[in-house]
C-alpha cells in the first residue's frame, strides 16, 4: 500500500472510532424533561434504577466545584452501578454510593461547606442532593450522598456542616417511594434498592 494511501486509511479509522465524538441516546422524556443520555460529562445526570424508574438530577459547579467534580467522576467510570440506597430515614433522607460490599472505593475529598471554611449558599430543603461524611473529618466526603426528603428543622441542620451540590428536577415521586420502604432499625431496607446506572445527560427542553 502505497504511504498516501495508507494516511487516507489511518485517518478515515480515526474518524470512525469516535474518538472524542459526543454520542447521544435516542431522546427521552421524564416528566416535564426531554432529554439525550450522553457520554459527556454535563452537568445533569440520570439515576436509573429497577423497573425503569428514574430520578433526574441537575449539578451546581458554581457552589461546590471539588464536589461535583468529584461526583462526575464517580459517573463517568461507572462507579454507582448497582450500588443500592441502604439508608432511608423517614422524613429526612434517603442515602445511596457505599460501594465497600463491591469492593468499590473512592478518595475522599474536602469538605465545601462553611464550618470547613467554605461559602456554600445550596439549603438543604427538599430535592437536594448532599455528600454525606462522618462525624469526625470535614474532609471525609468520598462518594455517598443524599437526598433531602422535606424541607424542616432536620434538614436546616444540615446547613454549613455539609456540601450540598445539587437538586432533583425530576423524578420526586420515586424518591418518596423510596422514602416509604420498610427498613430495619440500621435505617436499611429490607429490600434492596438498586441503582442500575447513572448516566449524564443532555437536557433537550423543559416543558412548562
Amino acid at each position: 500500500m502505497k504511504k498516501w494511501k495508507i494516511i487516507v486509511f489511518l485517518f478515515g479509522l480515526f474518524l470512525t472510532s469516535g474518538c472524542g465524538k459526543t454520542i447521544l441516546s435516542e431522546e427521552k422524556t421524564y416528566e416535564n424533561i426531554t432529554y439525550q443520555e450522553t457520554n459527556k460529562k454535563t452537568n445533569n445526570v440520570v439515576i436509573n434504577l429497577e423497573q425503569d424508574k428514574k430520578i433526574l438530577l441537575t449539578l451546581y459547579p458554581d457552589v461546590a466545584p471539588i464536589t461535583v467534580a468529584n461526583f462526575k467522576k464517580l459517573v463517568e467510570n461507572d462507579f454507582y452501578n448497582d450500588i443500592i440506597f441502604h439508608r432511608v430515614v423517614r422524613d429526612f433522607v434517603i442515602q445511596a454510593g457505599d460501594g465497600t460490599s463491591l469492593g468499590r472505593n473512592a478518595s475522599t475529598i474536602k469538605g465545601e461547606f462553611q464550618e470547613n471554611g467554605v461559602e456554600n449558599t445550596l439549603k438543604h430543603e427538599r430535592g437536594i442532593i448532599s455528600m454525606a461524611r462522618n462525624g469526625i473529618s470535614m474532609d471525609s466526603a468520598s462518594s455517598q450522598f443524599f437526598i433531602v426528603l422535606k424541607s424542616n428543622q432536620n434538614a436546616t441542620n444540615l446547613d454549613g456542616a455539609y456540601a450540598a451540590f445539587g437538586r432533583v428536577i425530576a423524578g420526586m415521586d420515586v424518591v418518596d417511594e423510596i422514602a416509604s420502604v420498610v427498613t430495619d432499625k440500621n435505617d436499611k431496607p429490607l429490600k434492596d434498592i438498586k441503582i442500575v446506572s447513572m448516566e449524564f445527560i443532555k437536557v433537550v427542553d423543559e416543558h412548562e
